[in-house]
C-alpha cells in the first residue's frame, strides 16, 4: 500500500472507497492538515499502489495499516470504511476513534436492513467492468454524485482526479465489489470500542442517509450527522461542513471538549 502523510499534530488515517485513489481527500486534507498528522492510503489495486496485488481483505489490510501508521482515528470512505471498522474492531488500542464517511457496515439491501442498494447492483457492475472497462468506471463515477446539490461540480472533480494516478487493477475492482455486495458487519457494531461518527449526505444514492443512523444506533458511544446537501463524496460536495465534524470528532476523541 501507498501512504503520503501531510501535517502535524493527532493522527487521521484517511481510507478511500472503491476504483478511487487516496488523493481524492486533497480538499479535506488541505482544511485539517494544520491542526493533524494526515496519512491518506492507496489501497492495493489503487492509485500509487495498482501493482500492489495484495488482496483486498480488510481484516489483513487493517492489521498491515495498524503495524505501518501511529495510533490514530480511523476515516474509512465507503469502502474504505470497512477497513476501517474492521481495524477498529480488531485493534482498539491502535484506533483512538471511527469516522465511517457514506460507509455502512452493509451495503445491499436485505431482510431487516431496508438501508441499501439492489442484491444486483454490485454484480452488474462486475459484469459490465469486463465487457467496458472505462466506461463501467465513469459510470460509477456518475453514480457516486449522483443526488448532491452540486453534482455537476463533483462529477468533474471526480473525473478530473479518479484517474490521474493511473487506472485501479481490474483485480482489485472485482474484489472490491464482492466486498460491497457480501460483506455485513452489523452484528459486530455492539462490540466496537471506540467512539465513532457515521457521516452520511442525504442526497446519496449508494449508501441511502438512512443507514448512518441505523448502524450508529449499534455502537456503544457513536454519533450519526447528515448533511444535507452532500451526496455519496462530501468531502468534495461539501468540504467544509466534512471538515468542521472530523475536527470536532478528533477534538472530542483528544478530551479538548465534552462528551
Amino acid at each position: 500500500m501507498h501512504i503520503e502523510t501531510t501535517g502535524h499534530g493527532p493522527g487521521l488515517i484517511l481510507i478511500h472507497g472503491w476504483a478511487m485513489h487516496g488523493g481524492l481527500f486533497a480538499p479535506l486534507v488541505e482544511r485539517l492538515r494544520e491542526c493533524y498528522s494526515v496519512h491518506a492510503v492507496d489501497l492495493p489495486g489503487h492509485g500509487h499502489a495498482s501493482t500492489d496485488d495484495t488482496p483486498l481483505e480488510p481484516a489483513r489490510l487493517a492489521t498491515q495499516l495498524a503495524e505501518r501508521l501511529p495510533e490514530a482515528v480511523w476515516l474509512g470512505w465507503s469502502l474504505g470504511g470497512q477497513v476501517a471498522l474492521r481495524a477498529a474492531l480488531d485493534h482498539p488500542s491502535r484506533v483512538r476513534g471511527l469516522v465511517m464517511l457514506a460507509s455502512s457496515p452493509r451495503f445491499v439491501r436485505g431482510d431487516g436492513w431496508p438501508h441499501g442498494v439492489s442484491s444486483t447492483l454490485f454484480r452488474d457492475f462486475g459484469e459490465a467492468l469486463e465487457r467496458d472497462f472505462r466506461g463501467t468506471l465513469e459510470g460509477f463515477l456518475a453514480l457516486e454524485a449522483l443526488g448532491s446539490a452540486s453534482a455537476q461540480v463533483e462529477l468533474r472533480k471526480l473525473r478530473a482526479q479518479a484517474f490521474d494516478r493511473g487506472e485501479p487493477s481490474p483485480r482489485a475492482l472485482q474484489e472490491g465489489l464482492v466486498l460491497l455486495d457480501e460483506l455485513d458487519l452489523r452484528d459486530e457494531l455492539p462490540q466496537l470500542q471506540v467512539p465513532s461518527l457515521w457521516l452520511s449526505g442525504r442526497r446519496d444514492r449508494l449508501v441511502p442517509a438512512g443507514a448512518m443512523p441505523a448502524s450508529a444506533a449499534l455502537a456503544p458511544g457513536a454519533r450519526s450527522v447528515v448533511i444535507d446537501d452532500a451526496g455519496h463524496a462530501p468531502f468534495l460536495g461539501a468540504p467544509d461542513a466534512v471538515a468542521r465534524e472530523v475536527d470536532a470528532f478528533m477534538r472530542l476523541v483528544a478530551g479538548e471538549v465534552p462528551a
